[in-house]
């Protein structure tokens, strides 16, 4: 009775994806305002503005690690409940975005390097990782023409995709890392826990502890919006005592409600503006077809496409994981094209690779605004001929 009772409410994410299209648009307007501005001669005012310090952080670091860390708070609240009572909540249905996130990260890398050489291949991450916003905006594009278990299975995929790269940054593109503010983001992670095992329902302790932990995440060199996905797996799913039948009384949901708005027509379409700044008019024309270049593009179009749909193909064939629900082949193949969508962290680890060279970070932006948006167009004509192409069975 639980576990019909949740799953009859839509959650915010699914609200989002579902009911509110509209945001996925305002997030592509946003994108396509910001790409315009960054070739025209607003370009170098619109940059430093980015780069103008506010406080201990620029306004673009504000954006990409504090507003975007709400959003995968978001998001990784979502997943949880999924995993306790949705799409995730076998194990074989855990298994194939897992499996599939590892394909997406290991063929892109080795297509990557097949073109890059020395040097260069310091920026063998740069396609492993599908960017969640801009992936979620074309799926809310498509409304229900998506079957929810795909949607969630891409925002699992992503999520586990994210996190890998963080952990990539971690190993291979982190030159200092603060042992003491990730001893003190460990201990608040801690305290999230005790206060989860406590049964804690109100909502206020978790948010002030998840502040600290953000703050001692972003200073120990690691990706800050880690703190959002951690924070989010220790919000209970518990209902307030002696309110059992009533589904707003669950923190977990009434955060989700509370994010819902501003995540989808605030931090979204901000995160646009800021992120497809790049600037592309007066670049050589031997900069399309760069190594870098090439092997970004080509890393995100077809090495995401490849390792993502191929491995989660031969994890179901093999039963190690289940077919998402109501989905066909073809549904599941145009989402993995949309994970060759790789925008916030491809460029931020592009300025890692390529610090103090602006021709190889030029040429690594290319690449990947080319792979991403040849990667979304395909990814939405697919889905959407799949749509079609079912029609028939549904109407009947």
């Amino acid at each position: 009775m639980l576990t019909r009772t949740i799953l009859a409410r839509p959650s915010a994410i699914r609200q989002f994806l579902e009911a509110q299209s509209s945001a996925g648009l305002v997030l592509m307007a946003a994108a396509l305002v910001a790409l315009v501005i960054a070739n025209t001669s607003l370009g170098p005012g619109y940059a430093a503005l980015l780069h103008l310090p506010l406080g201990p952080l620029t306004v673009g670091h504000w954006i990409n690690d504090g507003l975007m860390a709400v959003f995968f708070l978001l998001v990784g609240l979502e997943i949880k409940r999924e995993m306790l009572h949705g799409e995730l909540s076998t194990w074989p249905r855990r298994a194939l975005p897992g499996i599939a996130a590892a394909g997406g990260m290991v063929v892109p890398a080795l297509i990557y390097l097949a073109f890059n050489r020395g040097s260069t291949a310091a920026g063998w991450a740069i396609p492993a990782a599908t960017d969640i916003a801009f992936a979620l905006g074309v799926i809310a594009l498509l409304g229900n023409r998506v079957p929810a278990s795909l949607r969630v299975f891409l925002a699992a995929l992503a999520i586990i995709d994210d996190l890998g790269a963080v952990v990539i940054i971690a190993l291979f593109y982190t030159s200092e890392l603060s042992l003491i503010d990730l001893a003190g983001a460990i201990a608040a992670l801690l305290v999230l826990i005790a206060l989860n095992r406590s049964c804690v329902v109100t909502l206020i302790p978790y948010l002030l502890v998840g502040m600290v932990l953000w703050v001692l995440v972003l200073r120990s060199g690691i990706h800050a919006t880690l703190a959002g996905v951690m924070l989010a797996f220790t919000i209970p799913m518990a209902r307030r005592p002696g309110r059992p039948d009533a589904d707003s009384q669950s923190p977990l949901y009434r955060l989700e409600h509370a994010l819902h708005l501003p995540v989808a027509f605030l931090i979204l379409p901000v995160f646009g503006l800021a992120n497809a700044a790049v600037p592309v008019v007066g670049l050589p024309p031997t900069a399309l077809l760069a190594p870098v270049t090439l092997g970004a593009a080509l890393g995100l179009l077809i090495g995401k496409f490849v390792g993502v749909f191929g491995f989660a193909t031969l994890a179901v064939r093999l039963r190690l994981a289940d077919m998402p629900a109501h989905a066909s082949r073809l549904q599941l193949l145009g989402v993995a094209l949309l994970c060759g969508i790789g925008f916030t962290m491809s460029i931020f680890i592009t300025l890692l690779a390529f610090p103090g060279s602006e021709l190889l970070q030029s040429e690594s932006k290319i690449g990947v605004l080319v792979g991403s948006l040849l990667s979304g167009l395909l990814g939405y004509a697919v889905l959407r001929a799949a749509r079609r192409e079912h029609a028939p069975t549904a109407s009947a």
